[in-house]
């Protein structure tokens, strides 16, 4: 009886610590550019797709790293985006839509977040005022995208413009 006490308790103790876990703010498009008209913040994107099994991967393990969702919520804007997403989008004054194309097709946004490369998983980065600072195609560790958040949130990638030794 005591043995089945401890073990509940254990686990509910573990329960109410994964509960607790910090978790990433996904926003829309749409809503993380209302929010930027406020509070002027740059973008972590993920453009996904239902089917990708590396962009699963990346929401069990990286995007699921608390360090990970403490440093992108107090930083960025996140966004999930559904590359293949049916629904028509509209930012400001322009509508976006679905293309169908062969089996699958991709969403018009999709294609100029990642700049036509349409790769599953992508992250692109944005700046406040909305312009690419990177699409960085490919499945990242939770250590890969640390580095890559510091590095455009810090924006070492402002060093590396201005670093004329050559090569």
């Amino acid at each position: 009886m005591m043995k089945r006490f401890v073990f509940a308790l254990i686990a509910f103790s573990l329960a109410g610590q994964l509960w607790g876990q910090e978790k990433i703010k996904w926003h829309t498009l749409n809503e993380a550019i209302e929010k930027n008209s406020v509070e002027p913040r740059k973008f972590m994107i993920d453009v996904y797709t239902d089917w990708c099994g590396w962009c699963k991967r990346m929401d069990a393990t990286t995007f699921s790293n608390e360090e990970i969702a403490k440093y992108v919520n107090a930083n960025f804007y996140a966004v999930k985006f559904n590359a293949e997403m049916k629904d028509s989008l509209t930012i400001g004054q322009q509508t976006y839509y679905f293309v169908p194309n062969g089996r699958r097709g991709y969403h018009e946004v999709a294609a100029i977040l990642t700049k036509g490369r349409l790769a599953y998983p992508t992250i692109v980065y944005l700046d406040e005022r909305l312009r690419h600072l990177k699409v960085d195609p490919g499945y990242k560790t939770a250590e890969q995208l640390q580095a890559a958040l510091v590095y455009y949130y810090k924006e070492k990638y402002k060093d590396d413009q201005n670093d004329t030794s050559g090569m």
